[in-house]
């Protein structure tokens, strides 16, 4: 059974860190690309950040370049948002996912999704 638990989330004020977490289990980790997902109501989920299989290739939206980094144990199957310097407008569900075909920034092509975890920041 694949599982992607999020955990990290809450409330910050701006200029604020927090670190996002993913627990992965049920598929084969280590083969599959990671990435960071968030989404506002009424918006599409939009792609943040992500990681190759084997952390050699990142890929960030321009809004978080800088600022977030995404990073990735493959002995621990986990991966990991450090996110600094944050926005008001980085207010957001923040959704892990996996994909076995590399890092993409389409959604649609993301294999495995967690529930999610809401941050907020306050201005």
């Amino acid at each position: 059974q694949v599982q992607l638990v999020e955990s990290g989330g809450g409330l910050v004020q701006t200029g604020g860190s927090l670190r996002l977490s993913c627990a992965a289990s049920g598929f084969g980790f280590n083969n599959y690309a990671m990435g960071w997902f968030r989404q506002i109501p009424g918006k599409d989920r939009e792609f943040v950040a992500g990681v190759s299989w084997n952390g050699g290739n990142t890929d960030y939206v321009d809004a978080v370049k800088g600022r977030f980094t995404i990073s990735r144990d493959n002995i621990q199957n986990t991966v990991y948002l450090q996110m600094n310097k944050l926005k008001p407008e980085d207010t957001a569900v923040y959704f892990c996912a996996a994909n076995f075909g590399g890092l993409r920034r389409s959604a649609k092509l993301w294999d495995y999704w967690g529930l999610g975890t809401q941050v907020t920041v306050s201005s």
